[in-house]
């Protein structure tokens, strides 16, 4: 019995011996599964994270060389299809007169600048140029103005009036070219400070500007109120003359038909020949002084002349009539074929005046200029001091010191008695 007993002891410890070896090894291997699971999850997201994109504010870049056109005034922009054009303009410097002739273009859709490098012979650097786009899809510099600096506080001013086509080459809009235009046609006089604005048929109108006259220690101006067309499709400038009002043109189809009848008299230049007529406004400054403003007209005799082969534009026919003072730097609009001028600046002496009437012209009928607001004379802005001023000054000096006399002469008096 003893000895069986034993035997069952010894059996029943290897039992559990191997049960807790079996336990040993199934707790190890659930161990290095979690362990292995836990690195897998280390290394995902390790990996999360080295593949993440993480939005942070950030100041914007500073200004750089490769972005968009340098600080400048007198540069000239226009809209072409989804972008910008700038050109020109220039940057006054303590020494000298900078001016640029370069081309951006500005994205409206990505909202940045790019520099074009166009072939061909374009502009000399200006400012104060025209751009217009062609109904072609080209772009037209015309004029403009650059100076530079001669010798110690004198400069030597250039008004340019070259034209030159701005176009994207073989319609690539990545690629452009410079073409040099001479229009046909009646040009405008060389000058700067002239308006531009599209008119009918995709002409492009030009009106008033100046053409200064300048010296080593003077400086003088001539300033203009005439219009001019450019036709880009004919590639052809027209001069912009009035027709008159309907009342002129009867009198003048009566004045033909009794020349006719009348023989060589009129031909000859007799007594119904016009001349020029000259028209004179006045401006009252608060000082007092007026300045005089003077237009001189042509002479309605065109009527009588024969009528060239182009003559079916309506802004190639006529005479001229009353309208704008000369004047440069003035505003244009056209809506619905009327063209609207207003303001601008002229000079008169020493004086510069800026102005605040507002004209229209009826293009279709380019009969006679009408004013919806007249020069207001209290309007007016004088941008530099006057003698008068000073004058009124010493005046009212004298006035006092006359008035400190009699208070003597009035105390002598009055000690006398």
């Amino acid at each position: 019995m003893g000895k069986k007993g034993k035997k069952e002891k010894k059996g029943r410890g290897a039992e559990k011996t191997a049960a807790k070896m079996e336990k040993k090894v199934s707790k190890r291997s659930r161990k290095e599964e979690e362990d292995l699971e836990a690195l897998i999850a280390h290394f995902q997201t390790l990996d999360a994270k080295r593949t993440q994109t993480v939005e942070a504010p950030c100041p914007p870049p500073s200004p750089r060389s490769t972005g968009g056109p340098s600080g400048r005034s007198g540069h000239r922009m226009v809209a072409w299809k989804r972008q910008l054009i700038l050109f020109g303009g220039f940057h006054e410097s303590t020494r000298d007169y900078i001016y640029y002739n370069d081309v951006y273009t500005f994205n409206l859709d990505t909202f940045t600048w790019s520099k074009l490098s166009p072939s061909g012979t374009g502009p000399t650097p200006r400012s104060g140029c025209q751009m217009s786009v062609t109904p072609q899809g080209g772009i037209i510099i015309y004029g403009g103005y650059s100076k530079q600096r001669v010798k110690k506080d004198v400069d030597r001013g250039t008004r340019h009036s070259d034209m030159f086509l701005l176009k994207p080459e073989d319609g690539r809009e990545d690629k452009w070219v410079w073409t040099r235009m001479n229009p046909s046609g009646v040009k405008p006089t060389p000058r700067s400070g002239f308006s531009a604005a599209m008119a009918l048929n995709h002409q492009t109108l030009f009106f008033g500007g100046v053409c200064d006259e300048e010296e080593e220690e003077s400086l003088a101006g001539e300033f203009f109120n005439d219009l001019y067309f450019y036709d880009a499709t004919r590639n052809r400038w027209f001069e912009g003359q009035l027709k008159g009002p309907k009342s002129e043109k009867k009198k003048r189809r009566r004045g033909r038909k009794e020349e006719s009848e009348g023989g060589s008299k009129l031909a000859c230049g007799g007594a119904g020949t016009q001349g020029p007529v000259q028209v004179v406004k006045e401006v009252v400054a608060e000082d007092g002084t007026v300045v005089t403003i003077k237009q001189v007209l042509a002479a309605p005799g065109s009527a009588g002349q024969p009528r060239s082969e182009d003559e079916d534009s309506p802004e190639e026919a006529g005479s001229s009539a009353p309208g704008p003072c000369p004047r440069s730097n003035a505003m244009l609009a056209v809506k619905h074929g009327v063209l609207y001028v207003y303001g601008g600046m002229f000079e008169a002496g020493d004086r510069q005046v800026t102005l605040s009437d507002l004209h229209c012209l009826d293009l279709h009928r380019m009969e006679a200029w009408k004013a919806l607001v007249e020069m207001d004379p209290e309007t007016q802005e004088w941008l530099e001091e006057t003698d008068s001023e000073e004058d009124s000054e010493e005046v009212e000096g004298a006035e006092g010191g006359d008035e400190d006399e009699d208070e003597d002469s009035r105390e002598e008096s009055g000690a006398e008695d």
